[in-house]
């Protein structure tokens, strides 16, 4: 059992690492996070060939001015399988689709749909998001897992995670995310419309199951300026799929 005594050891020594690791990080870095709490990451599964997903594509590019939210992972994965009802979404891919299907298997759910609003690696119901409840909780724990990520003038990241328990299995994914996209839809569901997405996911790279610490690479495509984008960094459970740890970095 974990005393307070423990709990407090554990927590002054990932203080003193993360120190450590800014240190060793900062020198050649052009742009820096760490995390200081437990983590927050919003997920939208959407797609521009479904009539019901506009109304959460437009609640999600509501929280880049929600303070509730600073510091949150938010990503908008945009899913293939409405492709063949006449509208080709450009910004879905495959793997979305099966990071899905990897979350529904994790909540022992048989199906996927969109949009769907998985919150911390949890199923959140729509009408919490749309003014008819409330919204998806912030953890409020401390971080146990230290986490810094930097980035580097040639489009290259670097992530230094150090676990408070070194025999704990984890994963972790990167993906870059961009806002500011807009869509004139010519056909299927959505024909007619114009459609804006903000937190698009353009790339996502998985890494597999670790024990204790480690120091990851990653390297981003060239950024757009009419783009603004965000490199996040995500360390999850892989037995449970829930976050343990994240890191947004605007850079």
């Amino acid at each position: 059992m974990k005393t307070p005594a423990f709990n407090a050891i554990a927590a002054a020594l990932l203080a003193a690492l993360s120190t450590v690791s800014s240190l060793s990080l900062a020198a050649d870095s052009v742009c820096q996070s760490r995390a200081m709490a437990a983590p927050r990451v919003i997920d939208l599964y959407t797609s521009e060939g479904c009539s019901s997903c506009p109304p959460a594509d437009k609640w999600l590019s509501s929280l880049k001015n929600d303070k509730t939210y600073e510091g949150a992972v938010i990503q908008s994965f945009h899913v293939s399988y409405w492709d063949d009802l006449g509208w080709v979404d450009r910004f879905a891919k495959p793997e979305f689709n099966a990071r899905q299907r990897q979350i529904a298997a994790w909540q022992r759910s048989r199906s996927v749909y969109t949009p769907q609003i998985v919150n911390n690696g949890s199923d959140a119901p729509l009408r919490s998001l749309f003014g008819f409840g409330s919204k998806p909780a912030a953890p409020k724990s401390p971080a146990a897992f230290n986490v810094v990520v930097a980035g580097e003038a040639n489009n290259s990241f670097r992530a230094e995670v150090t676990p408070a328990n070194t025999y704990e299995a984890w994963a972790a994914y990167w993906t870059v995310t961009e806002d500011g996209h807009s869509t004139k839809v010519r056909a299927g569901e959505n024909r007619g419309e114009s459609l804006r997405h903000d937190f698009v996911v353009r790339q996502y790279v998985t890494v597999p199951t670790q024990r204790g610490s480690a120091k990851l690479r990653f390297d981003a495509g060239p950024a757009d300026p009419a783009h603004p984008r965000r490199v996040n960094f995500v360390v999850f459970s892989p037995e449970t799929g829930k976050p343990i740890q994240a890191v947004p970095l605007a850079c």
